[in-house]
Formats: structure tokens, C-alpha cells, sequence
């Protein structure tokens, strides 16, 4: 069994939700304190095991390319400064992962963006990670997704239990045991009604796939309306041939897609810092 080396980030969204902040700078770029959205992804993929990083970007993203890039200008002004902490965090990033990047010319979803990076992926197993969830645990969401595969030698789906009102708004798993930590995938559903499923194993952004999704992905037929290329049916497609399994972390998530839970990230990111913690705590008793 190959190791999971590559991750594949997807980040050539529009994120409309966010206008007009996102007209301009990238939403994996918001900073949740002093630490955007898409350093925590590279950080979790490092953390994981992950060697190479591909990010899948489209021309108003270069915002992204230049965090982590080196800043020879910025480097020495704190260098001459003497001030050596935050000099290294900025080396820090620039020194991480290999990082590369793809251009996405058309946003035609999530399939058409791990498309892009095929060739860089090869004959191996790699990791996905998409710019708008964000897990917090014991270890990283990656690492117990890296494990599973590992156990199951197939392709391993992040999932979470959504509440009843939810489930039209995530792509459901289905499965025949759903008491077990990893379970197998008996079928997906793209956003049901509620009434139409038992399942509440919504499916979220972090997987390990094998290579063979790519050809999947090539006999997935494009929207005629949209172009797009959805991942979730070239899932649909592998079920019919493989196991696909779905690994329940059952940890705390925020899913910063969505402004509440962008506000809650910076929340709980505040409260954990001690520096932060009691100033925090008086601002929200006096908003009351």
C-alpha cells in the first residue's frame, strides 16, 4: 500500500456568500486572528504526512500564492527590527510543504478542479482538503482520514451527523451500519429531502481518494447548462465497482463557507489563546 503523500485543495470558488469582501481577496485568505483559512488546510495536510500540496487557484487568487511565498523585503525590515518571533513565522510559512498551483479556468466545480491536478498525483493516493471546514481535535481530521485508508485500503469520506433540518442542504451517505466509527457506503444522495433518508451522515470536505477517481471523473457527464463536473457523481459511478467508506471524526467543526460559521472559528480560536481569552469574555457580557 502507498503512502498518502499529495494533498489536492481546492480553491477556485467565487464565494459569493461573502461579497463584496471576496471581490478582491480570496476567501481561503481570511485570516481567522492572524492566520488565514487556507494556511490551517496546508498546516493539517503537513501534519498528516502530506509532502507535496497542489492548489487548485484561478486568476484572482494570487493572493494565495503570495502568503506563502517568501517576502525578502518584509524578512529584513524584521530582521532589523529584532523581531525574531515574528520573523519566524513568516520563514515559517514559506517553508512548510512543497507547494504547487493549477489553474481552474472556469469554475466547473469540484471534479473539473482535481482533474487539474492528475498529473500530479500519479499512481498514488492522496488527500483532499476543501477551503471551508475546519476540524478541531485530538489530532488532525486528516490523520484519522489517513488511518482509515490504511485500514481499508479504499477510498475514505469525512462525514458528520447534521441535524434532521439540515440534510437538504449536504450530500448524504448511506450506509447499512451506521453504528460504526468507519462505515461502508451503500449510496449517496446529492441534498435529499429529509423524509427520503434514515441517514444524517452529511458529507464534508476531507477525503482520501485513490487515482482511479480520475477515471471516474472522466466518464462523469458535464451539465449541459453548466459545464460542471461533480465529484459526487464519479462517486456514484466508483460505488458501482468498489468499497468507498465514511469515517465519522465526531469532533468539533466549523465550517467557514458560511458567515456564522466563519464567526464562530475566530470565536473559539480567541477564546483559546490566553492572551485573548478574558478581554473576549468581557466583550461578549457587555454586548448582553
Amino acid at each position: 500500500m502507498k503512502k498518502v503523500r499529495k494533498c489536492i485543495i481546492p480553491a477556485a470558488w467565487l464565494w459569493t456568500r461573502f461579497l463584496p469582501a471576496t471581490k478582491a481577496l480570496p476567501k481561503e485568505m481570511f485570516p481567522i486572528i492572524d492566520k488565514p483559512v487556507m494556511q490551517y488546510l496546508v498546516e493539517e495536510a503537513v501534519s498528516a504526512g502530506c509532502e507535496d500540496i497542489i492548489i487548485i487557484t484561478w486568476r484572482n487568487k494570487r493572493a494565495i500564492e503570495d502568503h506563502f511565498d517568501s517576502n525578502y523585503e518584509l524578512e529584513e525590515a524584521l530582521k532589523r527590527d529584532n523581531k525574531l518571533e515574528s520573523l519566524e513565522k513568516v520563514r515559517g510559512v514559506s517553508n512548510l510543504a512543497n507547494i504547487y498551483y493549477v489553474r481552474q479556468p472556469y469554475p466547473r466545480w469540484d471534479g473539473d478542479a482535481l482533474l487539474r491536478a492528475k498529473n500530479f498525483i500519479g499512481d498514488e493516493p492522496f488527500l483532499v482538503l476543501f477551503g471551508d471546514d475546519i476540524i478541531v481535535g485530538e489530532k488532525s481530521a486528516s490523520s484519522k482520514l489517513i488511518e482509515a485508508y490504511e485500514q481499508k485500503n479504499a477510498p475514505i469520506i469525512s462525514v458528520e451527523k447534521v441535524k434532521q433540518e439540515e440534510v437538504s442542504a449536504y450530500g448524504i451517505v448511506e450506509s447499512k451500519n451506521y453504528e460504526d466509527e468507519i462505515v461502508k457506503v451503500s449510496s449517496f444522495l446529492e441534498k435529499p429531502v429529509y423524509w427520503t433518508t434514515d441517514s444524517r451522515l452529511g458529507v464534508i470536505g476531507k477525503y482520501v481518494l485513490t487515482p482511479d477517481i480520475f477515471d471516474y471523473l472522466e466518464q462523469v457527464r458535464e451539465s449541459k447548462k453548466t459545464w460542471e463536473i461533480r465529484l459526487a457523481d464519479a462517486f456514484a459511478l466508483m460505488l458501482q465497482e468498489r468499497d468507498i467508506f465514511a469515517l465519522d471524526t465526531k469532533w468539533l467543526r466549523f465550517d467557514t463557507g458560511s458567515k456564522l460559521g466563519f464567526l464562530k472559528a475566530t470565536l473559539y480560536y480567541a477564546w483559546e489563546r490566553p492572551e485573548l481569552r478574558e478581554e473576549i469574555k468581557k466583550f461578549i457580557q457587555n454586548l448582553g
